[in-house]
């Protein structure tokens, strides 16, 4: 168990902005920041974190909550999990009991995975660093590569020995399950073909250096392995088959390593390989990912897509096929992203320019040579072409469809003026041939859409068109909203005392009374005996009254930290759903907004008297439904109470300025 006070420590200490930024770029809006969506393929940025509040908001997904909840919903963390991830990044001790061979097996599937996969890269480290065997081969590769202990440490590298079941049989006596061992692909199993048991067990990655490949928040997802013999018939380099926790389309390596820095420089470099990464990281370009020999997906793509929108890809200066190499550009551009493009010269490769060269030298080359993709592909295309007149057509073709993958109309624009420059073509050509390309893509999503029920586009009628307020709904919604934002301020307020005279007639005193936001409410809402109709925000807000009731500082971030996931969502949802509409700069028209602060007696009053004339509206409404017998109503007294009611409702109108 982690202590109490280690939590609030983590809590008081962590930045929902800084967690957050080391996954998703956020810029500056107002007082809050905003970003693409980690959990939905946006173009628009939905995703709003406010540091004020401590809380984020993702409008595309409808989730939302603090530092915690976004590391388990986007890390898929447990609850302990997140705690432990933040008291690393912020440097906080933090108190571990060691499982328990029960705790263990009580652990989900996935996290199993994760725990077996996580032992590995600790025992291959290890295997390198503390054997003979691992120093004399592996550790001995990777100082020939030139890899310091440092990074040797920071990659947490390491070997799998030449023996056919080494590491296996050392994890089965650590107590961890072949089950697993075998669904991270750690371990081949060989079963009988009549009784499906195990007959025997193989390390999958043996006599191979080991490269761990990481999440973003750092967890072990799988493994990369180089061999290092000549043997033709092995892979030279081995990947960790898919599982429930590794992806190859959804992983990029050296991301957990690179995340800071490609936010802090605005620009990611793609390379080919693990090593490529490793040594660009060494010489000091931290701001590099690979896609792990794998063709890039879009999903890799839409991960860098968080940090920046600025690539460069880099390949090698002999790479065999760079034209089909490129074409992962397309897809580049798709998610519209800027793309620079740079080769190394003849026989060298990202690890060995950045082996041989210091830090300038190389921040030099890379500025210096990265072409923009128009000008690459052009350059590239044009040397195929040579004099032939319909390959440089051709090359022309090619490089507009690049160009009609751009979602940014004014970007397409911009390069095809560029494309007629370099290729020496009119425009107008280029941008009917543009047009035609758009146009068949347009038909052929057209035609791969599901077919509607309707042969014509319907346009719904007036009524149709509006959606349906619920009303209650909102103003129960707004309540909570009022406690959350104001519940301990003191604020004067017109109480309407009801009054009766000699006829019976009703009427409201108003009489000024000072007391604090929630206590207002709460007695209001005591007096008329409302209860609230939605179960959620029923329960909410209990908590708040109750926290509101005891605590002499209430602080809504720290009402969200000791809230449940669903609920801390809910309460983000409700504080964040204003934020969307903010709008700036209204002084500079001359335009001065009264402040929501300074109006929070009128908006708690009207918040309170719409809740009653609503309630009025649905009492109504249930007492003139009730059931008529002869022309009467059976209960003789509906019409008297409808017609109090109405008056009631009058005077609540009259208060609220409405007409009716």
């Amino acid at each position: 168990m982690i202590s109490r006070t280690t939590i609030d420590n983590v809590f008081e200490t962590a930045r929902v902005e800084e967690v957050i930024g080391d996954f998703v770029q956020l810029k500056k809006s107002g007082s809050n920041f905003k970003g693409l969506s980690p959990f939905t393929d946006e173009r628009s940025p939905s995703f709003m974190v406010s540091p004020v509040k401590q809380i984020w908001k993702d409008f595309s997904s409808g989730k939302g909550g603090n530092a915690v909840t976004f590391l388990m919903e986007h890390e898929h963390f447990t609850y302990p999990e997140a705690i432990k991830y933040l008291a690393k990044k912020y440097g906080i001790e933090i108190e571990e009991t060691v499982q328990s061979d029960e705790e263990k097996e009580q652990a989900g599937e996935r996290e199993s995975l994760y725990l077996v996969n996580e032992y590995a890269k600790n025992y291959f480290h290890s295997t390198m660093l503390k054997t003979e065997l691992g120093k004399a081969i592996g550790l001995s590769y990777f100082k020939e590569r030139g890899f310091t202990d440092e990074t040797i440490d920071t990659f947490q590298l390491g070997y799998s020995l030449d023996e056919w079941s080494a590491f296996t049989d050392t994890a089965i006596k650590k107590g961890y399950k072949l089950e697993f061992l075998s669904k991270t692909g750690l371990t081949i199993v060989k079963e009988d073909a009549l009784t499906g048991a195990a007959t025997k067990t193989f390390d999958r990655f043996k006599g191979r250096v080991m490269f761990p490949i990481l999440s973003m928040s750092g967890r072990t997802l799988g493994f990369g392995g180089r061999i290092l013999t000549s043997d033709k018939k092995a892979a030279k380099y081995l990947n960790s088959p898919e599982s429930d926790v590794y992806h190859k389309s959804k992983v990029l390596y050296g991301i957990y390593n690179a995340k800071q820095s490609i936010a802090k420089e605005d620009r990611c470099y793609l390379v080919e390989g693990y090593t490529d990464v490793i040594q660009f990281y060494q010489r000091g370009v931290k701001n590099v990912v690979s896609s792990s020999g794998t063709a890039l997906t879009p999903e890799q793509i839409r991960l860098i897509n968080r940090l920046t929108k600025n690539i460069t890809v880099l390949f090698d200066g002999d790479a065999a096929g760079l034209r089909a190499s490129i074409r992962g550009v397309d897809l580049i551009l798709e998610q519209g992203m800027n793309v620079r493009i740079c080769t190394f010269p003849e026989g060298e490769d990202p690890d060995s320019f950045a082996k041989n060269n210091s830090l300038d030298a190389l921040q030099e080359y890379l500025d210096s040579q990265s072409q923009d993709f128009i000008a690459f592909k052009a350059s590239l295309l044009a040397k195929e072409a040579a004099n032939d007149p319909i390959k440089k057509a051709e090359t022309i073709r090619d490089m507009v469809v690049s160009i009609s993958k751009i979602p940014d109309t004014i970007k397409r624009e911009v390069y095809i003026k560029e494309c007629s420059r370099i290729m020496d073509i009119s425009e107008e050509v280029l941008f009917n041939t543009l047009a035609q390309l758009l146009n068949k893509s347009s038909k052929e999503s057209s035609k791969s859409a599901p077919p509607t029920s309707q042969p014509f586009d319907v346009i719904p009628s007036p009524k149709e068109q509006v959606k349906k307020v619920d009303a209650l709904y909102e103003l129960e919604r707004k309540i909570i909203e009022l406690l959350l934002l104001y519940g301990t301020k003191e604020e004067e307020f017109e109480d309407l005392i009801l009054e009766t005279d000699e006829k019976g007639n009703i009427a409201f005193t108003p009489e000024v009374v000072s007391s604090k936001v929630f206590e207002k409410i709460y007695l209001d809402l005591q007096e008329d005996e409302i209860e609230f109709a939605n179960e959620d925000f029923k329960v909410l807000y209990s908590e708040i009254i109750s926290k509101l009731n005891i605590a002499q500082d209430f602080q809504v971030n720290t009402f969200i930290n000791d809230l449940e996931a669903d609920k801390a969502n809910a309460v983000s949802d409700i504080l964040m759903n204003e934020e969307k509409y903010v709008l700036h700069d209204w002084a500079r028209n001359l335009i001065y907004v009264k402040e929501k602060e300074e109006g929070v007696s009128q908006m708690v009053n009207e918040t309170i008297l719409n809740l009653r004339r609503h309630l009025i509206t649905l009492k109504i409404k249930e007492l003139i439904s009730t059931p008529i017998v002869n022309g009467a109503y059976e209960d003789k007294s509906v019409l008297e109470t409808v017609r109090d009611y109405n008056t009631l409702h009058s005077i609540l109108s009259e208060k609220l300025r409405r007409v009716l």
